[in-house]
């Protein structure tokens, strides 16, 4: 039996020395045999014996890695050719079982996560990243991911939050069509290449977070469907809900949540990538349809009592087994009870996905009218929280989901005609300017960074060659993130905690804000951001915190970045900050602002607050 934490009732197929352990969970059949390349696919030849709550167990002597295999299962007059729902290789032409042996060989060491306030996330799809490397047709794999992780490294990323790569049955897939939890999709390398790249992954500082979907399968080419020959109202048997319970907007495939059995696998499901693959942290897919279910006129409203506490169970199985990791909630509907500790009723996430965030950004820049830009909605966006903690968000302005689903990528969005120009690089820039100084855990997402344009779909590839076209971009994108992650020694505020937003004209459409963690010189920085089609050059007055000389670390409009940039608010590098109150401060220096445009300043040397002093002892 496997006394692994994630499969504690040694379940599917765990092979040894000279044979194979075979456990299935079955509770309707009346008959179950094993069936592969060992015994010529003969159902006669290995029958399981039954065992207590519905199991069925045997061993086979000579089955080995690597041989097909699945199981038949007799009900009735119903005799079911079914995959291991605990397949951990799914064979790539014919969608059969793989015995599957772990005897990957590990070199980097145990990677020391980056605190959440020093984290840089890039989402990917594997399937898009890069070239074809074969299989069923996906144009991407984990070789072509471990090639460009030098790239990754040197533009800032951290962390990589990979979209579901776990098997599904058609061409192409954004991954949230699964159909075999515990395999890992054969097109982009098998559980083996996915190793390979955690191992180079952890070896240069690379955390890795993998998405997890619990809250439906499939709906297509389905083995779990009716598993066993059972079902209620024609819907899915034993993993599944079988009344109105059933319905998610992917389907009547909501697994069912109450039954122990299915919460056991999907506990383990989302276990084994914490254990055996050595991945960071979990993302958790649309948990919403994991604690909701439909209302009366179809809305997701009504509680799903049994998928909260699902997912606190899961989630304190992670904080027992592999403290430390990263539990990340996409919820998307603004409950600060998703990241509260299951200590005090919460769901126990880290950290969730923030929609108060992306929306108002992304209307912010996408807008054409600058008359029609709320600056109070952006001010809200920059200074929102969960439960009092930046931390418990991830903050962004593309996603997958917000770049198709009806939506494009930020370029594409601002002007359809000319995706690559002037206006697309500057609005676009300034909304990643944000993410990158504000409060939360910034997010890119794959492509973003050197301007890729369209939608996102799961069978057109990234356009690398933009890389050098827009090399200018790119460095943008380097910098901000140096500087968010300061590498540099000279933002250290952007890793803090604390934000004030000092400075709000919506007649001018600027917004400017105070970040810090302890303060004084390298740590209090202050970002101006213009949301103008107006380059202001004179006289626009501004507070800072501390008197003395503010260095500009960042300008968005330097030419470097584009040839057709104005270089506005360069001027001499730096501003004076004299003793003139503005915005609650006793200091404040004449700016020069560039349209559409982020500036981020912080001092060498700390300069005079301005404050009284205080009185000796």
């Amino acid at each position: 039996m496997n006394q692994s934490i994630h499969n504690p009732r040694g379940m599917g197929a765990i092979p040894g020395d000279g044979a194979t352990c075979f456990r299935v969970w079955a509770p309707h059949a009346e008959r179950v045999s094993v069936v592969g390349e060992f015994n010529g696919w003969h159902a006669a030849r290995h029958p399981l014996k039954r065992e207590d709550n519905g199991l069925w167990f045997i061993e086979v002597a000579g089955a080995k890695p690597g041989q097909q295999y699945q199981f038949e299962l007799v009900n009735g007059d119903q005799r079911l050719r079914k995959n291991d729902a605990y397949a951990r290789e799914i064979h790539p032409e014919k969608a059969t079982s793989i015995i599957y042996a772990d005897t990957f060989k590990w070199n980097a060491p145990a990677l020391v996560l980056p605190k959440w306030n020093e984290t840089v996330l890039y989402e990917m799809h594997i399937g898009t990243f890069g070239k074809k490397v074969g299989g069923k047709g996906g144009s991407g794999g984990f070789d072509e991911v471990i090639s460009r992780l030098p790239y990754l490294k040197s533009l800032g990323v951290n962390a990589l939050e990979i979209m579901p790569l776990m098997a599904f049955p058609s061409e192409h897939s954004w991954g949230y069509s699964l159909t075999n939890p515990f395999a890992v999709e054969p097109s982009y390398g098998g559980p083996d290449g996915l190793k390979r790249l955690v191992d180079v992954a952890h070896a240069m500082g690379i955390a890795l977070i993998i998405d997890v979907v619990i809250n439906h399968f499939g709906p297509d080419n389905l083995d779990l469907w009716q598993y066993d020959g059972w079902s209620e109202n024609g819907k899915g048997g034993i993993y599944f809900y079988n009344d109105q319970r059933a319905w998610t907007p992917w389907g009547e495939n909501r697994p069912d949540f109450g039954r122990g059995e299915v919460r056991q696998y999907l506990r383990d499901s989302a276990l084994l990538w914490l254990e055996e693959f050595r991945f960071d942290g979990l993302r958790v897919d649309a948990t919403l349809f994991i604690r909701n279910t439909r209302g009366e006129e179809g809305r997701p409203e009504a509680d799903l009592p049994e998928g909260w506490t699902l997912m606190q169970w899961i989630n304190d199985e992670v904080e027992r087994f592999f403290p430390g990791r990263w539990l990340i909630a996409e919820d998307l509907q603004r409950n600060e009870w998703i990241t509260k500790p299951t200590s005090e009723g919460g769901l126990g996430y880290h950290t969730q996905w923030d929609p108060s965030f992306v929306h108002p950004i992304r209307q912010s820049v996408v807008t054409s009218d600058d008359a029609a830009r709320s600056m109070g909605g952006v001010a809200r966006a920059i200074e929102f929280t969960y439960n009092g903690d930046p931390a418990q968000r991830i903050i962004y302005s593309e996603s997958h989901d917000q770049d198709a689903n009806g939506q494009a990528r930020i370029p594409q969005e601002i002007n359809s005609q000319d995706t690559e120009g002037y206006y697309a690089r500057k609005r676009s820039t300034l909304a990643a300017g944000l993410v990158m100084t504000s409060p939360g855990v910034p997010m890119l997402f794959a492509g973003q960074e050197f301007l890729e344009t369209g939608w996102f779909r799961d069978d057109v590839s990234l356009d690398w060659s933009k890389l050098k076209t827009h090399r200018g971009i790119n460095r943008l994108y380097r910098d901000l993130l140096h500087l968010r992650r300061n590498i540099f020694g000279v933002t250290r505020g952007l890793t803090g905690r604390s934000v004030h937003l000092h400075h709000f004209n919506n007649q001018d459409k600027v917004i400017g804000f105070h970040r810090w963690d302890q303060g004084g010189a390298r740590d209090d920085v202050v970002v101006v951001a213009s949301f103008s089609n107006r380059d202001i050059e004179t006289d626009y007055r501004i507070g800072f915190p501390r008197g003395g000389r503010w260095t500009i670390r960042f300008n968005s409009d330097w030419k470097g970045y584009s040839p057709d940039f104005h270089e506005v608010g360069n001027a001499g590098g730096a501003v004076e900050a004299e003793r003139e109150d503005r915005d609650g401060f006793f200091f404040s220096a004449t700016v020069q602002l560039p349209s559409y445009g982020v500036l981020i300043f912080s001092q060498d040397e700390a300069g005079p607050t301005g404050e009284p002093p205080k009185e000796e002892a």
